[in-house]
């Protein structure tokens, strides 16, 4: 896939539609979140596509980018995937948000400190911005977002983990300075496979759902 403003707009445009059919189908208010990750990630590439149109930058648009790409996604994946999660899994699942919230506390105070520039090279888009200890950040977001997909205790969310880690080993051996931008894109297409989580719980009787905290 050749990345431009056009790819990343249809994308968007595709992914988001999605997320609304999630949203829309979703009968418990723990599934939300979660459900709701395909039109977040959706509107995330029309950002982008915004970025592609105004040739890089440190415009509004890079910055939004960046602010959902970094500390939001860091904490709202793992939330979303505890808040979801079979009771039994839960527990495990408190040290991917535990890593995810300090993960995202660095990020945002890096975006908020700033300056956060996007640059075009040839098919994609380098986001540039000075972080402390960058491999341990990558590390503990990784843990926070693939990881609490894979210690998810869902089939389907499982599926969806292995799908965006194979994506992040891919985008950092093909890409690793424009990691960030293509490793977005794909796990915003990866995340159509939301949808099957949905109908899938729509399918069967709906479990007792107990604290998060619950045994």
């Amino acid at each position: 896939m050749c990345w431009s403003a056009t790819a990343d707009l249809v994308a968007g445009a595709g992914v988001a539609a999605v997320g609304v059919a999630c949203v829309a189908r979703v009968r418990s208010g723990r599934d939300l979140p979660l459900a709701a990750l395909p039109l977040l990630l959706g509107a995330h590439q029309i950002v982008e596509s915004v970025i592609w149109d105004s040739g890089g930058g440190s415009g509004p648009a890079t910055v939004a980018w960046a602010v959902i790409a970094l500390p939001l996604l860091a904490v709202w994946v793992p939330a979303g995937v505890m808040c979801a999660a079979p009771p039994h899994a839960r527990r495990r699942l408190v040290l991917p948000l535990a890593a995810g919230a300090a993960t995202a506390a660095v990020l945002a105070y890096g975006v908020a400190t700033g300056p956060v520039t996007a640059e075009i090279r040839g098919r994609t888009v380098g986001y540039v911005l000075g972080l402390p200890h960058a491999p341990l950040l990558v590390t503990g977001y990784l843990l926070a977002t693939v990881g609490s997909l894979l210690l998810s205790g869902d089939r389907r969310l499982l599926v969806l983990g292995i799908l965006v880690a194979v994506g992040a080993s891919v985008c950092w051996a093909l890409w690793r300075l424009e990691f960030v931008s293509t490793w977005c894109a794909f796990a915003a297409v990866c995340s159509v496979v939301l949808f099957a989580w949905v109908r899938a719980h729509l399918a069967t009787p709906a479990e007792p759902r107990g604290p998060i905290a619950g045994h």
